[in-house]
């Protein structure tokens, strides 16, 4: 079993006593400095697999070390011990490069897994390939391999990282990605999208309740803060959040701390914190919807996501990619991508993005005659409607009997409505030839391919 080695840099006696007890105690082999200067040297001659510095030290401060070990021994995690309380100083070490923080004086437990969070990443790292996501890693565009560059960097740190860009460029891919590149890998990642949570909700389901605490509350629930104790809380579109919700959640990340609803004990959470929104933050501090306090909490390092349009030349790619998890999702032959519609594709805005390929290749894998979709099939700007797709008339009456469609009064649920239309039309054409699915794909005016992809998304098969 391999020894893990830590260096510990401080100027008082007692504290680096006291870390290397502790330290000691975990199985792990201690070096200790008194100043930057001896500490540089100790970490050329035996390359410890992390570093402990004060932030105060004789000859410089620990900004400075940490910023010497990200230029001469990066793959060292370095943590800053600061002083109780100055938030300001642990999040200029956090941007300069360093793993994480802890504050004077120092809690052990909590010293304890920063220690562990930080020897996990000298361990062989897990397979973390994107094969089998919506594929906006892949590319060999300048912009995406920096973008791979930045998500393995940030990956080796605890600092909270704000992901900005447009809608359906992949902020949640990214911040799935920091998180299995990270030292919290084998622990939960939990997204949550904050505009979707109910404001009068928002605090149980972010802290958590005790049974009885409200009307409904029936049992004892966690939150997702707590949820996610140990790993990553993804907080997705969180320019939604209500003004008094944020002040709640600031208190949260900075004490590392939750108070469920209805209880009067806090109680401690590790977690690390990525967040990301396609709004303009910066702005809405501006104008007095965002906290400033908690912009500067959660955006102690932004990572942009670029739009597709500025990648052209990745879009061949990842159609490919696309197109191959579309078939096999749907048991379908793979389709490809004639030369003309890859340069209509690169021609394109994409004001939808990476989410918006998908559903054009979607929408033109179903609609293709053979397994070559051309540039006619892919309906930029001006795709079918849903009757095209699910193959019932213009005027909406069932195939089979020319059954009319009569709409229901009042309030209706649209998506599940025309659903069964669609299942309807479908069940009446295989009825009326025999299950030939062949038979009933040409009835309905839709191609094979088109019927096995609408039978499997139904359920149908």
């Amino acid at each position: 079993m391999t020894t893990h080695t830590a260096l510990i840099v401080d100027d008082e006696p007692d504290i680096r006593d006291l870390l290397e007890i502790t330290l000691t105690r975990m199985g792990i082999k201690t070096l200790t400095a008194p100043d930057i200067t001896s500490a540089k040297k100790l970490l050329g001659e035996h390359g410890p697999q992390l570093c402990l510095t004060d932030m105060n030290l004789p000859d410089g401060n620990g900004i400075e070390l940490v910023q010497w070990i990200q230029q001469n021994t990066p793959c060292t995690p370095v943590a800053v011990i600061t002083a109780y309380g100055n938030m300001d100083t642990a999040i200029e070490s956090l941007k300069a490069g360093a793993f994480d923080f802890v504050s004077k004086p120092v809690e052990l437990p909590r010293l304890r897994e920063l220690v562990s969070s930080a020897l996990k990443l000298s361990e062989p790292e897990s397979d973390t390939d994107s094969s089998d996501e919506p594929g906006l890693l892949l590319g060999k565009s300048a912009e995406i391999k920096r973008l791979r560059n930045q998500v393995r960097k940030l990956a080796r740190s605890q600092a909270p990282v704000f992901i900005s860009g447009e809608s359906g460029s992949g902020k949640e891919l990214v911040a799935r990605m920091i998180h299995l590149q990270g030292p919290r890998r084998d622990k939960p990642f939990i997204a949550v999208n904050c505009g979707a949570i109910p404001s009068e909700l928002m605090e149980s389901e972010f802290f958590g309740h005790k049974k009885g605490s409200f009307t409904g509350a029936v049992d004892n629930k966690d939150g997702l803060f707590r949820s996610a104790d140990g790993g990553t809380l993804f907080l997705d579109e969180v320019a939604d959040l209500p003004l008094a919700m944020q002040v709640k959640l600031l208190r949260a990340i900075q004490e590392k701390a939750v108070r469920p609803v209805g209880d009067t004990k806090e109680v401690p959470v590790d977690i690390r914190v990525l967040s990301a929104t396609h709004k303009d933050l910066p702005n809405l501090v501006q104008e007095g919807e965002f906290r400033q306090d908690l912009f500067y909490r959660i955006n102690v390092i932004e990572l942009p996501v670029p739009a597709l349009r500025d990648r052209p030349d990745d879009i061949s790619l990842l159609a490919g990619h696309i197109l191959e998890r579309i078939a096999r999702e749907y048991e379908c032959e793979p389709a490809s991508l004639t030369r003309e519609a890859i340069d209509r594709l690169k021609g394109y805005d994409f004001p939808g993005n990476v989410r918006e390929l998908e559903n054009i290749l979607e929408r033109a894998f179903t609609l293709c005659d053979a397994d070559l979709i051309g540039p006619e099939d892919l309906h930029l700007g001006n795709g079918p409607t849903l009757a095209g797709l699910s193959g019932a008339p213009d005027n909406m009456s069932i195939t089979g009997d020319q059954q009319s469609l009569v709409v229901p009064e009042g309030k209706i649920d649209l998506e599940n409505y025309l659903e069964t239309i669609e299942r309807q039309a479908i069940e009446k054409a295989l009825e009326a030839t025999r299950w030939n699915k062949t038979a009933a794909a040409k009835r309905l005016g839709i191609s094979f391919r088109a019927l096995r992809y609408r039978l499997k998304k139904l359920g149908m098969e």
